[in-house]
């Protein structure tokens, strides 16, 4: 006899840390399956933002039908919350025709939000964020973090060293609920009307920072650069406060060289996908890509 859970449709969330392959995995898989892609890239979602995000090309995007890349600007407010509404909202018709869809992505809260929903964490406090923008403003970045590693050692390893928002959010809720951001991300779990298998694209360290050293080289010849001024003016926005961005900005300040800047966002763009891989990491039941096999999970 079939199970209620077996007569479910089926996401296959494909994950993994940049420069993993997964858009070309996800996009071949989708061909097999005839279905559709949800982008699950808290970058790639805006529009303005396309070669520092390494979207999909054209023909990639025009081989399977994509959702949520492109899918709103700079200037407008998104979040994972909002992400996991709209998601849920596509998936829900999604499914009256595909009996599978495949999510692709590598921002681990749009993951979480669509697979188990949010927490129900804490609202921001006023008198402690408005402290943590000042010590953003005296000292820098650097400073944030170094207090998030004191408070909690263990969960500041999935947090972006480089994001003063993430990084003031997360000082926050460590704060308020004296538990560590790895505690918190096991609260319950929202069931979901379809089934989730999870497919890790785990490669070696060596192989990976490679990719990544390339994949910049690659984004710098395709004019980068120039993407970067068009955005300059616009800065300040929370969308562009991201690794990439935020190395060329401070070379259009004076701040570094082109090339000591083209070093940084492949150094940051590395510690980037290291706080990936321990996220993905944590994730139960995940399939290696390599051993996936479609028929015995379809």
């Amino acid at each position: 006899m079939t199970s209620k859970a077996e007569k479910q449709p089926l996401l296959l969330v494909v994950s993994g840390p940049t420069a993993s392959g997964k858009t070309d995995f996800a996009i071949q898989l989708a061909q097999q399956l005839n279905t559709e892609i949800l982008s699950a890239d808290s970058r790639q979602i805006y529009r303005e933002m396309t070669i520092g995000t390494a979207k999909p090309n054209q023909q990639q995007l025009n081989t399977v039908p994509h959702h949520f890349i492109n899918h709103c600007s700079i200037h407008d407010p998104y979040n994972a919350g909002i992400f996991e509404r709209e998601a849920l909202s596509l998936l829900e018709n999604l499914f009256k025709k595909h009996a599978t869809v495949i999510v692709c992505g590598g921002t681990g809260l749009y993951i979480k939000a669509l697979c188990e929903g949010l927490d129900k964490l804490p609202e921001a406090n006023d008198e402690l964020r408005e402290e943590l923008q000042q010590l953003l403003r005296l000292e820098g970045v650097t400073t944030l973090h170094k207090l998030l590693v004191q408070l909690d050692p263990e969960g500041s390893k999935t947090v972006d060293a480089a994001n003063p928002h993430r990084l003031m959010r997360a000082i926050e809720l460590v704060k308020a609920t004296g538990k560590s951001l790895l505690v918190l991300k096991l609260n319950n779990a929202t069931t979901r009307p379809f089934r989730i298998q999870h497919i890790y694209m785990g490669i070696d360290r060596p192989e990976l920072y490679s990719r990544i050293n390339k994949r910049v080289d690659t984004m710098m010849e395709q004019g980068f650069e120039v993407e970067a001024k068009d955005l300059f003016p616009y800065k300040h926005l929370k969308a562009l406060q991201t690794v990439g961005y935020n190395e060329l900005f401070d070379y259009l300040e004076g701040k570094y060289s082109l090339d000591e800047a083209v070093n940084l966002i492949k150094q940051h763009t590395r510690n980037y996908a290291k706080r990936q891989v321990t996220w993905f990491k944590s994730i139960d039941s995940k399939i290696d890509y390599r051993n996936f096999k479609l028929d015995e999970i379809v």
